[in-house]
């Protein structure tokens, strides 16, 4: 018991108290089923997989509260997890991981790829790949006649203000995939797809260098969240704005 409570950073001279053998999560879970936890039951699991003292319960409470849902969460880094006695280095990565596996997880798996050829179409698509993500990264959707995706390629990944994206970049994953036509897509993480100036130029910069290798560009959409959306759609389309 000492070293479970070292590992998870608290005081040895506080009072353990185990909780009883009918109110561990891993008990409830092994006798209702996953689905019967509670969100700080799950969070308990994932910081101590052996009994779940009350300190434990008591740390997953605090994070759940923190962030409010599990859906705050989700959209922790380390540092986030980090801050918070009871959590070392090697768990907040590990609890960082389970969020990126979780957002792969929902990402669509169709054996057909979907047409993308309106951006409404476009945005659906891609929510669950910027779900939880905290800082701007941009994908280039590369395409065949049809209209229909070949292949997603992320080509930047930068800060929580700005992802700002060369055409060579762009075009060269589109040659290389053999794509006919493209749509490049980011993320605002602010929720709101308003664009910003850097947005715009880069859009024209994109609409030239698509001139130039003879690819069709179709549409730069930006997603960000309905909710903070001030039209209440959650995405924009420059193609819809006549940018494009």
């Amino acid at each position: 018991m000492k070293q479970v409570m070292l590992d998870l950073g608290l005081e040895t001279t506080t009072a353990v108290r185990e909780i009883a053998c009918g109110e561990q999560p891993q008990q409830r879970m092994d006798t209702f089923g996953v689905a019967a936890l509670s969100d700080t039951e799950l969070i308990a699991l994932m910081l101590q997989g052996g009994a779940a003292t009350r300190e434990i319960i008591d740390c997953a409470s605090r994070l759940v509260a923190e962030a409010g849902s599990l859906q705050g969460i989700a959209t922790w880094q380390p540092v986030d997890f980090e801050r918070h006695q009871g959590i070392g280095r090697v768990k907040a990565r590990q609890l960082a991981a389970l969020n990126e596996i979780a957002r792969r997880m929902i990402r669509p798996a169709s054996t057909e790829q979907p047409v993308l050829n309106r951006p409404e179409l476009i945005a659906h698509h891609m929510t669950p790949f910027v779900q939880g993500l905290e800082i701007e990264k941009f994908w280039v959707m590369c395409l065949n006649r049809k209209n229909r995706l070949k292949k997603l390629v992320e080509v930047t990944s930068g800060t929580a203000t700005s992802c700002l994206a060369h055409p060579r970049e762009v075009f060269r994953a589109a040659i290389r995939e053999g794509a006919v036509a493209v749509v490049c897509v980011h993320n605002h993480p602010s929720g709101d797809p308003a664009p910003s100036a850097a947005d715009v130029q880069v859009t024209r910069q994109l609409r030239e260098g698509a001139k130039a290798v003879d690819i069709e560009f179709l549409d730069h959409v930006i997603v960000g969240r309905a909710g903070t959306d001030p039209t209440g759609r959650g995405y924009y389309s420059f193609r819809e704005a006549g940018v494009i």
